[in-house]
């Protein structure tokens, strides 16, 4: 097999980017990446070269070309299988998490966009907004074991699908219980991130128009 490469947006602001991204490095993968600029003139053109539904992630090996976040994940997890929990019904309820977070909570997605250069500060947030965080409080606190800083003790492809969701948090003060923001502050501390979180910071690529 020859060294996997990963096409991603923006690290500052590629969310669906960033989770694969996390889980390939947990797994041990090493792997090069090529950052697609997002809104360019040039960026649908880019994406259709690499992916049927011209969008990142996209993971290319070999001849194989795998286009979304949580199949990319999965393959991570079969380079490491500890990725997930150990225990059947963890496990199960990690994926239950995972799938809600990729399909859901459109709300939370539309109104806090995660821009790891945007400055701190508070915005307004409609009513759908707010139940999507309450939802996603309410699931962490369901799920969070006592068993160490993530929420099935060790960290897992579920912390990689809720670290977006931290920066959100973060960027945008969302009030939260002590014990999301606990765990907000576990993601965010987390080395691999703090190593995305340098890059954005550094990223300057040309908007639409520019």
């Amino acid at each position: 097999m020859s060294r996997p490469l990963l096409h991603i947006g923006n690290k500052r602001l590629s969310t669906w980017s960033l989770r694969p991204w996390l889980a390939l490095k947990k797994a041990g993968v090493e792997f090069d990446e090529n950052i697609i600029p997002l809104d360019t003139h040039d960026t649908r053109a880019e994406l259709a070269a690499i992916s049927p539904v011209a969008t990142v992630p996209v993971l290319e090996i070999d001849r194989l070309k795998i286009w979304d976040s949580l199949a990319i994940c999965e393959w991570a997890a079969e380079q490491k299988p500890g990725l997930w929990p150990e225990e059947p019904g963890q496990r199960a309820l990690a994926r239950a998490s995972v799938s809600s977070m990729h399909s859901g909570f459109a709300g939370l997605r539309a109104t806090l966009p995660m821009d790891l250069q945007r400055p701190k500060g508070s915005m307004g947030m409609g009513v759908a907004c707010w139940g999507d965080i309450e939802a996603i409080e309410k699931m962490w606190a369901r799920l969070k074991q006592d068993s160490g800083p993530f929420l099935f003790g060790d960290w897992s492809i579920a912390d990689a699908f809720f670290t977006p969701v931290a920066t959100r948090f973060d960027t945008y003060n969302v009030p939260i219980s002590e014990a999301s923001r606990a765990y907000v502050d576990a993601l965010l501390a987390d080395a691999d991130y703090q190593d995305w979180h340098a890059a954005a910071l550094k990223e300057d690529f040309p908007a639409m128009g520019a």
